[in-house]
């Protein structure tokens, strides 16, 4: 189980070095900083006395040694357009999208595992056909129209929910939290509503599929004929094994939460790290866009790394096969 830890230790060291990279490459072509940081009044000597402060003549390779050994140092640097370091700029953004992901994942989470236990069940019904056709057409709509639709729905015309922002929020430390206040869960349900929907499709037919699957297995029958409550049958016996590659896909819906929180961030006006990549990209803030790149492949760098752990621990299969 060492070396099972060890190998995937070196290959997350291996993807983020990859991804820094890739990051550093796109985003040198991405635009002339110092055209966004200057006004056309600006003389050539001071743009260039300003690109030879920010290292931007330095060789490309030199400057990717930079950016590689400040990150690892953990100096993210400072933003060309505000002048702040860009690790405090983080901080401030990292708990707003970090409690809009966990929100939506639970909702996707609380209404897709049971959804998909009893579509796998009743797979003949009526109410079995309107959840699958509702998922159908919820992931079939791109999720700025779903958080355009709620903002209209529940904020324009019914009025009971704010359309934008964080609301209240109650400062623990460097953690300034939403959770704590009413005004922050009213703002918090429509973002995190629309950033779950697609995931509580994937995880209802996931568990949906994989269910019927066990529900055929010899086990299962053998179980039945045996006399098996059904309640012991259907959620101790048929769904445990169910979570199992189940648990996977939910580790990697929370990273795709955070990375994709973007659109949803826009649309709500969220002040989170998806909300302050769009600004990066608008002002060709470089640094920032980098810096956000690896931050997101960290954060599924160790969900990933977590979830094979945890699958480790629980599929004695696996277990077996590593020790071998």
């Amino acid at each position: 189980m060492t070396f099972y830890i060890l190998k995937r230790l070196a290959q997350s060291v291996f993807v983020m070095l990859a991804v820094a990279f890739l990051a550093f490459s796109l985003f040198r072509f991405a635009g002339d900083p110092i055209s966004q940081m200057t006004g056309v009044e600006t003389s050539v000597a001071d743009r260039e006395r300003l690109r030879e402060q920010l290292g931007l003549n330095d060789p490309f390779v030199i400057q990717f040694l930079r950016f590689t050994g400040d990150i690892v140092r953990g100096d993210f640097g400072y933003s060309y357009r505000t002048r702040q370091p860009i690790g405090e700029m983080l901080l401030s953004r990292i708990p707003a999208t970090l409690e809009l992901g966990t929100v939506a994942l639970l909702i996707s989470l609380i209404v897709g595992i049971p959804a998909g236990v009893y579509t796998a069940l009743r797979p003949r019904g009526a109410v079995n056909q309107t959840i699958l056709i509702s998922t159908l057409v919820g992931v079939s709509i791109p999720t700025f129209v779903i958080g355009i639709f709620l903002i209209f729905l529940f904020g324009v015309y019914l009025g009971w929910l704010p359309t934008y922002g964080r609301g209240g929020t109650v400062e623990i430390g460097w953690w300034e939290s939403s959770l704590f206040t009413l005004e922050g869960w009213r703002s918090l349900i429509l973002p995190s509503i629309t950033l779950g929907v697609y995931q509580l499709t994937l995880t209802m037919r996931l568990v949906r599929a994989e269910m019927m699957e066990v529900m055929r297995t010899d086990y299962i029958r053998f179980a039945t004929a045996r006399g098996v409550p059904w309640r012991s049958l259907y959620f101790r016996h048929a769904l445990g094994n169910t979570m199992v590659p189940v648990i996977t896909i939910i580790g990697l819906q929370f990273g795709g939460v955070i990375a994709f929180s973007i659109v949803t961030e826009s649309v709500f006006q969220w002040p989170g790290m998806g909300l302050l990549f769009l600004e990066s990209i608008r002002f060709v803030d470089i640094p920032v866009m980098g810096v956000y790149l690896v931050v997101i492949a960290f954060f599924f760098v160790v969900i990933n790394l977590a979830v094979d752990l945890l699958y480790l621990a629980i599929d004695p299969q696996l277990r077996v096969r590593e020790a071998a």
